[in-house]
């Protein structure tokens, strides 16, 4: 049986992912329709007496992460008036506060706020005026930031991981008690995650409940598609795995503000009833120490971290054994380390794919030895979206030439935060312009090659040049500034920078300057110093390729 015929088969009527098509926003897509409606169908439907939540010493069942979340919601509901539609921001670590507070908001119908826990204060401020946040849940780290933003922003906090006032105790004068009733209905708002764009402020990406349940339900499709191919049973059925002897378990060291956490990690745990261990920050070492004493057996990552962990493989004491997974998401992996997972341990199947903040995470996906022989592939396209490659005209171009890749289908999110501009720019007749030009070849393997965007991809985060420029030029000796992507063999790409500038400028007090307005993963690695005005093209646009070539040929970290 080959993947079409597989694919075939699982959606087929009466079937557990089987397939219907209904009218959006964006036109009639397809979605499963034994699907739960709502991530709040989702949680409460999978609220097993089960090990899920693990930090540290700390331990909490489905069951107990869901009274958790319901004394939450309650505490959203009738102490801060959070309404349906209204936005709650969370911006800590990896805390199972997060979770909690992710829950509870999507359960009554709000709109969680992911935000990035590597902001500085002038971000941060950004992300809640924009989104307009009635409640923030932060830690400790987070509200020093707030502490330096304007004190006029109008937002109630909670506070997690803190002495005082916190989110534990106002929990605690909450007894046990149900999720409260709200309606929520599947095209309703349900998060907000923010994706830096080529220029200016990162754009708020909104995505529905049935967005977000189509993404999870498509990761599972294609797991059983995969298992159908190579033969072995189907273990579609959740009361199967249920009943499993041995739980699986998954480590959570991307941050949850990412779409690769979030939902391929994270909530993608809930129906198969998976533990998840949650990891503060990424540690090589203590992430060998947890996937031995917690059996884990699904790490997925950008090829940063999993590159980290073949090489532990080779140097640790500690059994790895358990691993039968190795993901990849938010950047391309370089085909060597697929061969690297291949070899580095006995019974791990390498995956990978392709997918944006805007689709939530879910594109083309590929794993184990197909992945090994395609190794360049980001795989083939996902049963619930439609891929396509056009010219500069809008024309489909046919099987392996190069152009835009566009997407549509059930993941792919309603549109940008209050910006019906961008919208109207990036959406034709209901295909998304997702910036990366691409190809398939004549097997539906799609091949990522290049970006129209302005982006750097350092690691996973998506860093965008613009702004960086635009922060370069706040400085009052700094007067022209291109920002560029370098290579990098275990982040992919770091940020490079060329400016124009009085004599005598510091890179250290240049750094420590843009540390004030960017975040830490967004400041320059490399800085290039020159005397005379940027070289420009005849458009009068700085030449940045020019630039950027001529950094990498001396490459120094300067």
């Amino acid at each position: 049986m080959n993947r079409t015929e597989a694919l075939a088969a699982l959606t087929a009527s009466g079937e557990n992912y089987e397939l219907e098509t209904v009218e959006t926003v964006r036109g009639s897509v397809r979605v499963f329709q034994h699907a739960p409606p709502t991530l709040r169908e989702l949680f409460a439907s999978t609220a097993t007496d089960r090990p899920f939540l693990v930090y540290d010493d700390e331990r909490m069942t489905f069951a107990e992460t869901y009274a958790a979340a319901a004394r939450v919601a309650h505490l959203l509901v009738h102490e801060y008036r959070v309404a349906p539609g209204d936005r709650v921001a969370i911006s800590m670590r990896n805390y199972p506060e997060w979770i909690l507070a992710f829950m509870a908001a999507t359960s009554i119908g709000a709109v969680a706020v992911g935000m990035n826990a590597l902001w500085q204060p002038e971000e941060m401020e950004y992300g809640l005026v924009d989104s307009g946040a009635k409640v923030l849940f932060a830690d400790a780290e987070r509200l020093d930031r707030l502490g330096q933003c304007s004190p006029d922003l109008g937002i109630e906090v909670l506070s997690v991981r803190m002495a005082g006032a916190t989110l534990d105790a106002r929990l605690a004068t909450v007894g046990a008690c149900e999720m409260p009733e709200v309606l929520v209905a599947p095209d309703d708002p349900a998060t907000i995650f923010y994706t830096s764009g080529s220029t200016g402020h990162p754009k708020g990406v909104v995505s529905t409940q049935r967005n977000v349940i189509s993404a999870l339900l498509s990761w599972e499709l294609d797991t059983f598609a995969a298992a159908k191919v190579a033969g072995k049973p189907e273990t579609a059925d959740r009361v199967a795995r249920t009943e499993q002897k041995v739980q699986d378990a998954a480590l959570l060291a991307v941050p949850l503000f990412h779409v690769t956490g979030s939902h391929a990690v994270f909530l993608s745990s809930y129906r198969a009833q998976r533990k998840l261990v949650c990891m503060y920050k990424w540690d090589p070492d203590h992430a060998a120490e947890l996937i031995e004493r917690e059996r884990v057996n699904s790490f997925i990552a950008p090829p940063a971290m999993t590159g980290d962990l073949v090489r532990i493989a080779a140097t640790s004491s500690h059994d790895l054994g358990s691993l039968r997974v190795v993901g990849g998401g938010g950047a391309p992996r370089a085909p060597e380390q697929v061969r690297q997972i291949d070899a580095s341990f006995e019974k791990v199947a390498p995956n990978t794919g392709w997918g944006m903040t805007e689709t939530n995470a879910i594109g083309a996906g590929i794993s184990g030895l197909d992945y090994v022989d395609h190794p360049s592939s980001s795989g083939r396209c996902s049963a619930v979206l439609d891929l396509r490659v056009v010219d500069d005209d809008g024309a489909a171009l046919p099987v392996g030439e190069r152009g835009e890749l566009q997407v549509r289908g059930a993941s792919v999110f309603a549109g940008y935060w209050n910006r019906p501009d961008v919208d109207a720019e990036m959406f034709v007749d209901g295909w998304f312009r997702t910036g990366d030009v691409a190809y398939l070849d004549d097997e539906g393997y799609l091949f990522i090659v290049d970006r129209l965007k302005d982006l750097i991809i350092r690691g996973g985060e998506n860093i965008g040049c613009g702004q960086v420029e635009a922060a370069l030029l706040m400085h009052p000796h700094v007067h022209e500034a291109a920002v560029y992507a370098v290579p990098d063999e275990r982040l992919g790409e770091e940020v490079g920078a060329t400016i124009h500038a009085d004599d005598g400028l510091d890179r250290d007090e240049l750094r420590a300057f843009l540390g004030r307005h960017l975040a830490r993963f967004e400041v320059p690695r490399y800085i290039t110093m020159s005397a005379e005005p940027l070289p420009r093209i005849a458009s009068g646009k700085i030449f940045k390729r020019h630039l950027r070539d001529e950094a990498v040929a001396g490459l120094t970290v300067r």
